[in-house]
């Protein structure tokens, strides 16, 4: 099975795996309780550095001046992470908690961005719907794990490849939606706007997240193929990378989903 999650891409092709052929020894391949200890380290870099993130960027009630220079570079630094990752995974060992600590500064400078916008509509509103977010990022990781380890989640390759194609989509529109803002055209932009409570845009934005959630099931598929493979031991951490690169994801778009509703009110 192929999938269009470029994060998950190495695992295309087991027979790249030259370091692995002929490995009996366990504590060179992968394992799943190896995955699930660098999900674990990673996940944690991340909760950490936006909890620091948040804290060094407040401005007594708003936000500080630094907080819109930090998001900018934090997101391309972890978009230029991720893609050396992506095409070196051997060196996901050492640059995937790098990439996590950026991704922290990153959710960290978002979260505290979008709650300071929020309550300026209604004081107090903000940190609410940011603690939802997390609430329901980490419930929906915990129910497609419950799904799938049950075997409840077993997809057929119709709904893979279905999933893999809105996978795909999603990505093209934020970037045919990125690139047009530089010229001018705000259509489809204004959909990703935390702002735009429009139902179009709310519909969107909960499209998203359930594609965004139906991705966390390929990735434990994967991760599971991984390992009954023998995959190289370095997979642990590429593995734990692509779960966090779908985590990640799918926090902000909840996020994004929770505050257009919290503009229509």
């Amino acid at each position: 099975m192929r999938t269009a999650n470029p994060t998950l891409g190495v695992f295309n092709k087991p027979q790249t795996w030259d370091d692995a052929r002929g490995i009996s020894d366990r504590s060179k391949v992968m394992t799943l309780g190896g995955t699930i200890f660098a999900s674990t380290v990673l996940i944690g870099i991340t909760a950490t550095v936006a909890t620091i993130a948040w804290s060094m960027l407040q401005d007594g009630d708003a936000v500080s001046s630094a907080a819109l220079p930090t998001l900018i570079g934090s997101a391309i630094g972890g978009l230029v992470l991720a893609l050396i990752i992506v095409f070196k995974p051997k060196a996901a060992p050492f640059l995937s908690p790098v990439y996590a600590a950026v991704q922290g500064v990153f959710v960290g400078a978002i979260s505290l961005v979008v709650a300071r916008m929020l309550d300026a509509r209604m004081d107090g509103v903000g940190l609410t719907t940011v603690f939802q977010a997390i609430t329901l990022t980490f419930g929906i990781f915990a129910a497609m794990l419950i799904g799938y380890a049950s075997g409840i989640l077993k997809f057929g390759q119709v709904v893979k490849n279905c999933i893999m194609a809105a996978t795909g989509g999603i990505m093209i529109f934020y970037m045919a939606a990125i690139l047009l803002s530089f010229v001018g055209v705000t259509g489809m932009s204004g959909m990703l706007s935390f702002n735009n409570g429009s139902p179009i845009s709310i519909g969107f934005s909960l499209f998203v997240v359930v594609i965004a959630s139906l991705n966390l099931v390929l990735d434990f598929e994967f991760i599971e193929k991984g390992v009954q493979a023998k995959a190289p031991k370095y997979l642990e951490w590429y593995g734990a990378f692509a779960l966090l690169v779908t985590l990640v994801w799918l926090y902000i778009e909840i996020l994004r989903l929770l505050s257009k509703l919290r503009g229509r009110h």
